[in-house]
């Protein structure tokens, strides 16, 4: 029997409350709705590491960054060389089952041009290189704005002539030049909506006349100073959003939207192109993202914090059609990023070579799953039946949530008696798990290793903004 093909597409920085089938009403995302409509949305998905590097070490290896180390951006090529020579990454099980397999757009693998079990790659980089012969005509991204920074900017080329565009046509010309006597495995991984957010023209109009939603903030959060230092570390660290009003805020804001609408316009020509190719019969596509984006939420921004704009990210799965499978369905029950490795390879009917950390969501999926992140050995998170416990170790910082009540975490209920038991229980899981898998952020006595919190407003040393011309090491372009 022939087998499924299976498209996987990631955007990079893309929070969970973008998309308009699942409530948004500022934003365009007439794709993802189709998407939505014709499979099954994850509507509480998050990830066990919100930045690049782990995120995609997690979807590629099955592994969570508290296992394998993966908690920063630092490296991952020590753990993605053991995988690979094992042939347990995922694009190495499928090539060894027969699928063609591809990635196209952004990896961020390190070193930029492994392979680790695909066939074929075609990166930002490859972008950047062809345009270097261009400059007659276009040249991307000399506006001068870091691949950190939040200020909104106007791309310096046109539609046709920016990097979504240019993934998208790769993953067309993919489509329209596969191997046809193999099923395939295709990573379309778009380098947006992560700043910098230079939307083209086209796009940022799109939104002139739409008003932006409001940054969230709390009762712990009502103003830069009274929020807790030790939250703000990487915003400080990566961005100047704590010095923007309101209305600059909105400005990122729509800057942000836009590049996400320009993302999913896209998407349309790629499915276009799996009509036209008799492929919505026999392919799975799955859509999400690495992490999110705080976007002014609590005066923070960027990613790697656990509160509902960094870790909660979109997932939906549409099968394929015209096999009376689940469609125009949410699932509420708690995904994590680590359950797409095994999801794909009971997609493909390929055994699972490893004890996976995730479950395949072609199941029904445990009602009892407890969340558990770890980001820079520093930031944690502990989640189960939607009460939340978020801890920097920035200032031995501490918040606790009841989503179910408070779904954009306002009200901060550490100091709250009905919920004493709760955070003791949520307490003791953290540290026990922690003591299990990350020991080295605890000293002797089993309490966390603490560093000082920055000093308002932004004392972080080191400052940097994602300042990137020519260094074609990195696969970082965005």
């Amino acid at each position: 029997m022939a087998r499924d093909n299976i498209l996987l597409i990631t955007t990079d920085q893309q929070r969970f409350d973008t998309i308009n089938a699942w409530g948004n009403q500022s934003i365009f995302t007439p794709h993802l709705n189709y998407l939505a409509a014709m499979g099954v949305s994850f509507t509480n998905c998050y990830a066990g590491c919100p930045i690049c590097v782990p995120s995609r070490t997690t979807i590629m290896t099955g592994r969570q960054g508290y296992e394998s180390g993966v908690v920063s951006n630092a490296t991952h090529e020590t753990f993605m060389r053991k995988c690979t020579a094992e042939r347990t990454t995922l694009p190495a099980v499928l090539t060894d089952a027969g699928y063609q397999t591809c990635a196209k757009g952004k990896m961020h693998f390190e070193p930029a041009r492994a392979h680790y079990g695909f066939e074929e790659m075609r990166l930002p980089l490859d972008y950047m290189r062809a345009y270097d012969g261009k400059r007659a005509h276009a040249r991307p991204k000399i506006h001068g704005i870091g691949e950190c920074e939040m200020e909104p900017v106007i791309s310096t080329v046109d539609v046709k002539d920016s990097i979504t565009t240019w993934i998208a046509d790769e993953t067309i010309d993919f489509i329209e030049t596969r191997d046809t006597t193999r099923p395939f495995f295709l990573w379309t991984s778009f380098t947006k909506p992560h700043p910098p957010f230079d939307p083209c023209r086209d796009f940022w109009e799109l939104y002139s006349d739409i008003p932006m939603p409001e940054p969230v903030t709390g009762d712990w959060s009502k103003t830069v100073e009274e929020t807790p230092q030790g939250f703000l570390a990487g915003a400080y660290e990566n961005t100047n959003m704590h010095l923007l009003g309101r209305e600059q805020m909105l400005a990122s804001r729509r800057a942000y939207y836009a590049c996400i609408t320009q993302i999913d316009y896209e998407l349309g020509r790629i499915f276009g192109a799996l009509r036209e190719n008799g492929l919505f019969e026999n392919t799975w596509v799955i859509f999400t993202s690495d992490h999110g984006e705080m976007l002014g939420d609590h005066h923070m921004s960027q990613k790697n914090l656990f509160f509902e704009g960094s870790a909660h990210v979109p997932l939906i799965i549409m099968p394929p059609q015209g096999r009376n499978l689940p469609h125009n369905f949410s699932v509420g029950e708690l995904t994590d990023l680590v359950d797409i490795y095994p999801t794909i390879l009971e997609m493909a009917g390929v055994a699972c070579p490893i004890e996976a950390s995730g479950v395949s969501l072609l199941h029904e999926i445990p009602k009892d799953r407890i969340f558990h992140g770890n980001s820079l050995n520093k930031n944690f998170c502990v989640m189960k039946d939607r009460k939340k416990l978020v801890y920097t170790a920035y200032g031995n910082q501490s918040l606790l949530f009841d989503l179910d009540k408070d779904p954009m975490e306002r009200h901060d209920l550490s100091d709250d008696e009905s919920y004493r038991e709760c955070k003791e229980e949520l307490w003791n899981l953290l540290l026990a798990h922690t003591a299990r898998y990350t020991p080295e952020a605890l000293d002797e006595n089993g309490r966390f290793l603490v560093s000082p919190a920055p000093r308002f407003p932004g004392d972080m040393p080191g400052r940097w903004f994602g300042f990137h011309y020519h260094d074609y090491n990195v696969d970082t372009f965005h």
